[in-house]
């Protein structure tokens, strides 16, 4: 309550809906005379209008015009001049601004008392995610926005991305609520498909931030590695395989096995995005490539294979004489026979495993 001699409250909060009671009143006048007493409504950013008037003699007015007509009403009926405090049912966004109590008084003319009513509206808040390309240049990857509220609501963002937030937009709504748009930006990259993004939204009618947990969708062409050969693939050895390993979104459709020669070997077989090698022979000396495709575009690996030829370890101990094929050298074991140390051969540079 103001202390001047019209006493008012100072703020008044309300929601759209609801009745509002602002009071006024001019306690102890003393030797002065109230002859009338007006509410004014002035709108933030409109002409001040009367919204209710009354004269002990002439009783009660509602201007017509006014944009609380049919909602506004004295508290009491009739009113006093003592206590002519109004209710507003109904109130709506657009009838927050400044209400003036007016007294006309003899002889010294008139006084006045002020209350802001400050109108809340709680916003409907969403956000989504935007499904984008790999590309080089910043685009929106999430968007987050609070809508028909009042006042502006603040949107903040967490996650570990590297992107920048853009400056928000504040839109007042005809009904004098206001939406607030904001979004986050990136240069995206495979690797930030599927990352972790949340929108915050603060807002005085909320008791905490309402928060919109999200996953970026990146979409690119299929990224493409060829996995399984360990530059070991000897004459006759069987059950070799290649593994076509392929990551895209949308996920990979089709997965083509080729080689540079373009014929590929009778002893291969192709089984999906894996190519067997049933024995090793001297026409899987080639170059394989796994070309893989979604509905963005392909991408491919290859692998050059080198085929080794049989070998043959020599084993002198002045007792026998031992072959190995070229696989079997990596793991023979040989007895070493009495005190003589051995002496061996072996081709390419492999070792063999001499055991005691």
């Amino acid at each position: 309550i103001s202390y001047f001699r019209v006493r008012v409250e100072q703020e008044v909060v309300s929601y759209p809906g609801q009745t509002v009671t602002l009071r006024c009143q001019f306690p102890n006048p003393g030797e002065t005379r109230l002859t009338q007493v007006s509410w004014i409504f002035e709108p933030t950013d409109a002409e001040r209008t009367n919204i209710a008037v009354f004269h002990p003699s002439f009783g009660v007015i509602y201007p017509p015009k006014s944009p609380l007509s049919g909602r506004v009403s004295f508290v009491t009926d009739p009113p006093s001049l003592e206590n002519p405090s109004i209710k507003i049912r109904e109130v709506k966004m657009t009838d927050e601004g400044r209400y003036i109590c007016e007294y006309a008084k003899y002889p010294s003319g008139n006084e006045q008392g002020v209350t802001s009513l400050v109108m809340l509206a709680k916003p409907k808040n969403l956000a989504t995610s935007v499904t984008v390309t790999t590309g080089k240049t910043p685009v929106i990857v999430a968007r987050c926005e609070s809508s028909n509220g009042r006042p502006a609501a603040t949107i903040s963002w967490s996650t570990a991305l590297s992107g920048n937030v853009t400056t928000p937009i504040e839109t007042e709504n005809p009904d004098n609520t206001i939406t607030v748009q904001s979004a986050y930006m990136l240069v995206p990259q495979p690797s930030d498909n599927g990352k972790d993004i949340s929108c915050m939204v603060s807002h005085s009618t909320m008791t905490r931030p309402e928060t919109f947990p999200m996953k970026l969708v990146v979409e690119y062409p299929p990224q493409v590695k060829i996995v399984g050969y360990d530059n070991n693939w000897y004459r006759g050895r069987t059950s070799a395989y290649l593994t076509c390993q392929a990551d895209g979104n949308p996920v990979p459709t089709t997965v083509t096995w080729k080689t540079l020669s373009g014929l590929m070997p009778e002893t291969v077989q192709v089984q999906e995005n894996r190519l067997v090698v049933q024995k090793v022979d001297d026409t899987i000396n080639t170059t394989f490539i796994c070309e893989v495709r979604n509905s963005l575009g392909y991408g491919r690996d290859q692998i050059s294979v080198f085929v080794r030829g049989e070998s043959v370890c020599i084993v002198f101990d002045n007792r026998f004489l031992t072959h190995f094929h070229w696989g079997e050298c990596e793991v023979a074991t040989l007895a070493v026979v009495g005190k003589m140390r051995p002496n061996f051969r072996q081709a390419r540079g492999y070792s063999l495993d001499i055991r005691p």
